[in-house]
């Protein structure tokens, strides 16, 4: 089997501490996972690993084992080309001039818009706009992103990281911001990108972000893996309660999970 993750005991130390503590997970290409957890788990470390911003800590015992897409070594250029990644901060760093179409072929580049040096092909604007078809945007791609919703920005963001065709999307909490008819309408969205194939990985603390078709739940608390299974064998009252450190009721009503306090 390939694996798009690979981590063995892997720990991230900052200022003498360890953020993140003896993560041991794996994820094969394909397979689509939700990462979910209180603030101040772990999750955004772990996302700084999966996309490779940050190294894990070696230890004199030589068990740590950190491969991505079965390389232990990367080069972030060719590791983007394998993987998307959107995330709340990402959007921020865009021009409100720049085009939706601009910002999605970018994606080809990993830059934030398109330059003059930048060579656009025939296949890259049809990639564009297939991209933008699947998120639902093809009327706004000339339109120039200062004037799009929160929602339009995130399809943009998502469209701009699957041009390259990536085996892997990786999703920071992509509900954020958003109101309910639209988070229901992203998790429709992320439920059709993974039925075509596309495997996702999402960081979120909300059960109601979780599509249907994310069928694997990795739970973190205190920088560990505090569970990692089935969706619906960890997604239970007692284990998200637990988790959380509060008492939580969880439901679920047509493949969709919701959690409030008792």
């Amino acid at each position: 089997m390939n694996y798009a993750v690979e981590f063995g005991n892997v720990s991230l130390v900052r200022g003498g501490a360890r953020i993140l503590d003896n993560i041991t997970i794996s994820i094969p290409i394909g397979e689509s996972v939700a990462v979910i957890g209180p603030n101040g788990s772990g999750k955004t470390s772990l996302m700084r690993l999966l996309k490779g911003d940050a190294r894990p800590y070696y230890d004199e015992t030589g068990t740590t084992t950190c491969r991505l897409f079965g390389q232990e070594r990367w080069n972030i250029f060719d590791l983007r080309k394998k993987m998307g990644v959107v995330s709340t901060d990402l959007q921020s760093r865009f021009d409100g001039s720049v085009s939706v179409g601009a910002v999605i072929l970018s994606g080809f580049f990993r830059t934030m818009d398109v330059y003059k040096d930048h060579k656009i092909t025939d296949g890259m604007v049809a990639a564009a706009e297939d991209a933008a078809a699947r998120v639902g945007i093809s009327d706004k791609i000339t339109r120039d992103i200062g004037k799009l919703s929160l929602g339009e920005m995130r399809r943009t963001l998502i469209a701009r990281a699957l041009v390259p065709k990536p085996e892997m999307l990786l999703l920071d909490e992509p509900m954020t911001g958003l109101d309910v008819v639209i988070m229901n309408q992203f998790r429709t969205m992320f439920d059709s990108l993974i039925e075509s194939g596309t495997g996702i990985v999402m960081i979120t603390h909300d059960l109601g972000d979780i599509p249907k078709n994310i069928r694997r739940v990795i739970m973190m608390k205190d920088g560990k893996i505090f569970g990692d299974g089935k969706k619906d064998d960890m997604l239970t009252s007692e284990n998200v309660s637990a988790l959380f450190s509060s008492p939580i009721k969880v439901t679920e009503e047509n493949g969709t999970y919701r959690m409030g306090m008792l």
